[in-house]
């Protein structure tokens, strides 16, 4: 018999979900990181006594109630709501798109009025009959100024490139909300973990071992040789040696500063939407909880080239990588003692309410066949 039922590679919220789940159950699980820490990119410092989102800005938000329910019964939520705004030439917009935004851009106070300007503005796009790149899309869809403003600087930026490069399908709708109301998520459930993401997975993890600073491709035969199973959560193309190619991604920066000041900027998140400011948003963390301390912690996020050593955020999601990650998804079919799960396993972006619903999926599935 071996010494655990499953090894997780990744301490990440899939990982934690699974080993939460699978524990529950009486599997002994060992969950191993390469990094220092718990959480993946959940994780949050503790700064001055602010929680800080280390790797970016993350709101829980659902519209799925089991999934609500299932985190609450794990730790307390607070009622943080995403209301973030735009800076564009020195001044504030609101978003998502609405009625504060369309006051703010044309100074229009009702929802026919908004309408009727949008509708003026993405008229003179109309022949084009199909669009040739994300510009001509986004255009068509809402005119001049709310791409000029709030879209195009920020989405090159982002993607490291000209939205004249960029194809269309990135932007295949903009939402447009014709009501006073700032809140980004159409979610039924939304908010923080009260205290942070660190208490939602060491909650999740309380009854696995864990192991951190521990890089699984240097001794990978060892560690799986300690498990009857192992859910690998990392690159998909790691590991498997890249034998289909590298799958491409675009990465992050983040530069943090401790200010001594009790506010910043009076909200968790800014964008900064033109092209010639470097970085894509400024996130206030204590705002998250509601924070009163003497102090502030602001994090300058810049978007960044994938290389080796980066963290990859961003999948590219074209051709070219669709037919990589789907050769190693068949490669992925044919293993018998290794499962695969996570946004970098999957190679996609989720947010946190899919990845804990794949998770609890995945466990359905295999804990069910065991």
């Amino acid at each position: 018999m071996k010494q655990y039922d499953y090894l997780i590679v990744g301490a990440g919220l899939f990982g934690a979900v699974f080993a939460h789940e699978a524990t529950k159950l009486g599997k002994r699980c060992l969950v191993i990181d390469k990094r220092e820490h718990r959480g993946g990119n959940v994780y949050c410092d503790d700064v001055a006594s602010i929680h800080v989102h280390k790797y970016g800005a993350h709101i829980f938000h659902t519209d799925n109630k089991e999934i609500w329910e299932y985190v609450n019964r794990l730790v307390e939520f607070n009622r943080f709501t995403n209301a973030p705004l735009a800076c564009f030439g020195g001044r504030l917009y609101n978003l998502p798109f609405n009625m504060n935004t369309f006051y703010q851009l044309w100074g229009v106070k009702t929802p026919a009025e908004a309408k009727a300007k949008i509708e003026e503005q993405r008229s003179r796009y109309q022949s084009i009959a199909e669009p040739a790149n994300l510009e001509e899309q986004a255009l068509k869809l809402c005119g001049e100024d709310i791409y000029n403003y709030l879209i195009k600087g920020y989405t090159e930026k982002q993607w490291g490139r000209s939205a004249t490069e960029l194809p269309p399908f990135i932007i295949r709708r903009i939402p447009f909300r014709f009501v006073f109301d700032n809140n980004y998520f159409n979610d039924a459930y939304q908010g923080i973990p009260k205290g942070g993401y660190n208490v939602l997975i060491d909650k999740l993890l309380e009854n696995s071992e864990v192991k951190l600073g521990v890089n699984y491709f240097k001794d990978r035969t060892r560690w799986e040789g300690m498990a009857e199973k192992t859910l690998f959560t990392g690159c998909i193309d790691e590991f498997y040696n890249y034998c289909c190619g590298a799958l491409e991604y675009r990465s992050l920066r983040f530069e943090q500063q401790l200010l001594d000041m009790e506010d910043f900027q009076g909200n968790a998140v800014v964008n900064y939407t033109e092209r010639e400011i470097p970085y894509t948003r400024i996130i206030e963390h204590k705002h998250f909880e509601f924070g009163n301390q003497p102090v502030t912690v602001i994090t300058y996020e810049y978007p960044d080239s994938f290389a080796p050593g980066k963290e990859p955020y961003y999948p590219v999601n074209d051709t070219r990588n669709s037919e990589i990650f789907s050769n190693y998804q068949e490669l992925a079919r044919k293993e018998e003692k290794i499962l695969f799960g996570g946004r970098l396993a999957q190679y996609t972006y989720a947010d946190m309410d899919d990845t804990i619903e794949a998770a609890l999926k995945l466990c359905k599935e295999e804990l069910q066949t065991i």
